[in-house]
């Protein structure tokens, strides 16, 4: 199982979601397909299809327990799945 599969289990678990790492956040929205603009340190991420804009903020290097919740309910919503 590979890194994002990691991160895209334990998002989908409902596991502690202030626990999940920024990179890993941007780095899984990435491999769904979404388009990322950096302004400072927000980073948007768009998609074709999908009407939502995703903006996250780090918080020492971690993402935001409501922005991981906010990408689970994203990711159920649009049924986007992690492929190997």
């Amino acid at each position: 199982m590979g890194r994002y599969s990691k991160v895209y289990a334990h998002i989908m678990a409902r596991r502690s979601d202030s626990n999940v790492l920024f990179e890993d956040l941007c780095g899984l929205l990435s491999r769904l397909g979404f388009d990322c603009r950096v302004r400072g340190d927000h980073h948007i991420f768009t998609m074709e299809g999908v009407e939502e804009i995703i903006n996250l903020q780090p918080k020492n290097g971690m993402g935001k327990a409501y922005q991981v919740k906010q990408i689970r309910d994203l990711l159920l919503k649009y049924k986007l799945r992690m492929e190997d």
